[in-house]
């Protein structure tokens, strides 16, 4: 695995040992980044259910000021932690070990506000409906922000979010191979 383009651009980063985690493609990250315009002028981006942290340091590589990794695998927390430390962004990056319930606690608790949330959870254990409502009810997104979902190509996220916080609106999907990237932004109400 390495990271597309930017800063860190084909430098390798390592995935977590075993089959618990299933790594985003190369191509599939690329293709979702530059879909979102490439290169990014800073803000807060969310890489929950992390894996190897690939996605959130493809955003870190491509301008983003901080990345905030949360996963509740030991083996995929130390992938995480040995990449940050290769590339060496420890200020841009928090690693969280924890379940994903957890982290949004910790997120409301903290007053966090996302510009871009990738979500690609286990694909038989999705709940990113639910993740959606808890962040956009919260008020965790900045308005214009994006959420991003990848599953598998049979799952379809079509449904509109509202709230006193803003509306999330399903804006773009795309299939890649056996993969679905489904594009959320969150407008004002």
């Amino acid at each position: 695995m390495r990271i597309v383009a930017g800063t860190f651009s084909s430098r390798k980063i390592e995935a977590p040992k075993g089959y618990d985690t299933r790594p985003t493609l190369d191509i599939v990250r690329g293709a979702v980044f530059s879909s979102l315009g490439c290169y990014f002028d800073g803000g807060l981006f969310l890489d929950l259910y992390a894996g190897s942290g690939a996605n959130g340091l493809e955003a870190l590589s491509r301008g983003f000021d901080k990345t905030i990794f949360v996963d509740n695998d030991r083996k995929a927390i130390l992938a995480i932690k040995s990449n940050i430390n290769n590339l060496e962004i420890e200020d841009k990056s928090e690693v969280l070990y924890m379940s994903d319930k957890k982290a949004l606690e910790y997120f409301k608790n903290n007053n966090y506000i996302f510009d871009m949330v990738y979500l690609d959870p286990p694909y038989q254990k999705q709940h990113n409906e639910t993740i959606m409502e808890f962040l956009l009810e919260n008020g965790l997104l900045k308005d214009g922000s994006r959420i991003i979902i990848e599953s598998d190509k049979n799952d379809i996220f079509d449904k509109t979010i509202i709230s006193k916080n803003g509306i999330l609106k399903p804006i773009k999907d795309a299939l890649y191979g056996n993969t679905r990237i489904t594009y959320y932004r969150k407008e004002e109400q």
